[in-house]
């Protein structure tokens, strides 16, 4: 079991048991967790616990052990069944839709399913001869019987950064080109081959907004399922105040006070910001939150 009862208990423990899933979804006490295309069922603020076999045809693989330590499947539904057809859409949510509603222990499970329902769906053939792959390890990993390769869920580390002024006093946030200048966030980059976390603090930032920083701190880490990112969360301070906006990613870059911050995060400022569900969020209520 894991140590704590807020976190996924991964029962990583018993995926090599021969036959696993098969028995488990045999047994009437599991439970399935029904991915479609990234979104999840959703009532009363947790996850819906569905039968087994209302999932149909489906990408199956163990997600754990619940609170009460019933088994958890993933069953990675490829379209609408029938079976599950007759569920309203609302409840079929993604991460950004639930945003805080949900505790850890939910949380965890939420993004657990998505990210390996979306490796199972995109991982079936051999990357090194093309072959048809074979599901092992309870949906864990892949393997390959024609060239004997193995296959392994794949995690991309990705930086998140919260600019603060040299005085302490501001934050610089960007607005992406994707957002149309609708929302402000903290400025993010994925890691390049042979980058340190700290090489891809300094690059990301000083392409994004042209700025160089220093004492790079790091704050919180969040696995991001869209499609397989695992979010390094930092604080930095900026050397001077000076900024560009590289003008392709990034349209504009703005220094924010900690009175406007503080109003954007009550929804009635001068930026719209990142929602409840991202570290962004979390990397600028932190900061606001250490200036009080």
């Amino acid at each position: 079991m894991t140590s704590s009862p807020d976190i996924l208990d991964r029962a990583a423990d018993t995926r090599t048991e021969p036959g696993l899933l098969e028995r488990l979804r045999a047994d009437p006490s599991t439970r399935a967790i029904l991915v479609r295309e990234g979104r999840l069922r959703v009532t009363d603020d947790a996850l819906l616990r569905a039968d087994v076999d209302t999932a149909g045809e489906a990408e199956w693989a163990l997600l754990g052990r619940d609170r009460d330590g019933a088994a958890l499947l993933l069953a990675a539904v490829p379209a609408p069944t029938d079976s599950i057809d007759s569920a309203p859409e609302e409840t079929w949510l993604g991460l950004r839709d639930v945003g805080g509603r949900l505790d850890e222990h939910e949380t965890d499970l939420f993004v657990t399913a998505i990210a390996l329902a979306a490796w199972l769906r995109d991982a079936r053939y051999c990357s090194v001869c093309g072959s048809a792959l074979e599901v092992q390890n309870a949906g864990w990993s892949r393997h390959c019987a024609n060239c004997d390769a193995e296959h392994f869920p794949r995690t991309d580390p990705a930086v998140i950064v919260a600019v603060v002024s040299p005085d302490g006093e501001r934050l610089l946030l960007g607005a992406n080109a994707n957002w149309r200048g609708r929302m402000f966030s903290c400025f993010a980059g994925f890691v390049e081959a042979g980058e340190s976390l700290e090489d891809t603090v300094h690059r990301e930032l000083f392409e994004e907004a042209g700025v160089r920083v220093r004492d790079i701190r790091y704050v919180a880490s969040q696995a991001w399922p869209y499609p397989r990112s695992l979010m390094l969360g930092f604080q930095a301070v900026t050397v001077d105040e000076q900024t560009r906006a590289d003008g392709e990613e990034i349209i504009e870059v703005r220094w924010l006070t900690r009175a406007e911050i503080g109003t954007s995060l009550a929804g009635e400022g001068p930026v719209g910001l990142p929602g409840p569900a991202s570290i962004a969020r979390r990397l600028i209520e932190q900061w606001y939150r250490d200036g009080q």
